[in-house]
């Protein structure tokens, strides 16, 4: 039986798509958060971003990010600008450091997306 029979079969029994639980993402927002979920998508970047969401109050400096990785400086500069680029890090410079945290608007809005099941479905995690 094809998807289309399917679909006649159900609307003739009064059955029909199911109903929206809630808004769906507008064309714009989608937008926005494929630039940071693009973002998030080098394993380099996810991991600054964990790294500097670990630190004392969400902010770490430059210093203490760059020797968690081997790569060099201008490297990491890139892959921080990236970030910032895309809404998910601040910056501020401090002297001669410069101090990054995370922006928690941009990561509730990447976790409202994430969590599009229905809030009253059992989320238990089922491991094999």
């Amino acid at each position: 039986m094809s998807n289309q029979d399917l679909s006649r079969s159900a609307m003739a029994d009064g059955e029909c798509c199911s109903p929206l639980i809630r808004e769906p993402l507008s064309a714009e927002w989608a937008g926005d958060l494929s630039v940071m979920f693009k973002a998030l998508g080098d394993p380099v970047r996810l991991r600054l971003l964990s790294l500097v969401a670990s630190h004392a109050g969400g902010e770490a400096c430059v210093c203490d990010i760059s020797d968690s990785f081997d790569l060099s400086q201008p490297t990491i500069s890139h892959h921080l600008k990236v970030l910032r680029q895309a809404g998910l890090l601040d910056c501020e410079r401090r002297g001669t450091w410069v101090y990054y945290w995370v922006i928690p608007a941009a990561l509730q809005q990447l976790s409202s997306v994430l969590s599009a099941a229905d809030p009253t479905a059992d989320t238990t995690l089922v491991t094999a």
